[in-house]
């Protein structure tokens, strides 16, 4: 057996039962587990502590942090490093040999992990979804997660998705990949990319009226992936017709197409998903966040009313 390699690793879950047992299996050689769970309803629980993992509850209160700086201001690690993985992603052996070696090294403070992506069981390889770089190995003293200011939007969920790290020193980049594939069926791309939505029309909204990004690992189109993928989306969030020209990059310009039917599918979502994010924009500029609301539905008839031919205005009981 392959010894055990002293980094804690950090996975947050709700309702993973169909994930869990592929991921917990690929975490094997991590010397400590926290499973830090949102009172799923399922048989996650039992699974996680089955492999022996430690399973801690989150409870969000609607305020900053969410679930994984909230794991890393209050868990007992007992490791310097932690590694934070989805439930559906998995950590391969080479992987691990890389992260062991990694770890012992004194130039950086954190590492880049490159995701492949798999879709309807094909890799997608093209569409800008490879490589895909998260910040998920560091040391734990050293890092924490940006607040964008969205954690006040409903049904957004309690963890931090598209958040990135803030992380003191210097960081690498590996070379192995680790893997990301949902076990689940469609239903929940669906159900979660509409939770994405929410979260991304909040943070389009919040730069288009120049919302202060102090606190944020900024947007630089010279520096590292992330900064570069935050300038251009400053950029992105002015053009006209963003679910079309979203099927167009993805498919055409970087070559969705080689990666075939699922291909196509991932960029017919992915353009899907472009227009809720402008439709709930549209619905926090214009609508006060709210797709009907008493106090609009009593403005317009109160205006009706004092344009009416009598001149009269109508009253509304409150």
């Amino acid at each position: 057996m392959s010894s055990k390699i002293p980094v804690s690793v950090l996975i947050p879950a709700k309702n993973e039962q169909a994930n869990l047992p592929a991921c917990l299996t690929s975490l094997s050689r991590a010397d400590e587990i926290f499973v830090v769970d949102s009172q799923s309803n399922d048989n996650s629980v039992e699974i996680a502590k089955s492999y022996g993992a430690n399973v801690v509850q989150f409870k969000f209160n609607g305020h900053w942090p969410k679930k994984k700086n909230w794991s890393l201001d209050n868990l007992p690690f007992r490791n310097e490093w932690v590694l934070i993985v989805d439930c559906d992603e998995r950590i391969t052996p080479e992987l691990w040999e890389e992260i062991e070696q990694a770890i012992n090294q004194d130039e950086y403070t954190g590492y880049y992990l490159n995701r492949r992506v798999f879709f309807l069981g094909k890799w997608i390889r093209y569409g800008g979804k490879y490589p895909d770089w998260n910040l998920r190995l560091f040391q734990h003293k050293k890092g924490r997660y940006e607040n964008l200011h969205t954690e006040d939007i409903p049904n957004t969920g309690d963890n931090e998705v598209h958040e990135h790290v803030i992380l003191q020193g210097k960081v690498g980049y590996l070379k192995n990949d680790m893997l990301h594939e949902d076990f689940r069926d469609l239903y929940h791309w669906l159900e979660r990319h509409n939770r994405y939505s929410n979260w991304e029309a909040r943070v389009y909204y919040n730069i288009l009226t120049g919302q202060d990004d102090s606190g944020t690992i900024g947007a630089n189109l010279f520096g590292d992936a992330v900064q570069r993928k935050r300038f251009l989306k400053k950029v992105w969030v002015h053009l006209p017709f963003k679910p079309f020209l979203r099927f167009v990059l993805f498919y055409i310009i970087q070559r969705g197409f080689l990666d075939g039917k699922a291909g196509y599918i991932y960029a017919r979502l992915l353009s899907q998903y472009e227009y809720q994010i402008g439709v709930k924009l549209y619905e926090l500029r214009n609508c006060g966040g709210h797709l009907n609301t008493a106090t609009t539905l009593k403005q317009e008839i109160l205006e009706q009313g004092s344009r009416g031919s009598e001149g009269k205005l109508l009253t509304i009981d409150s």
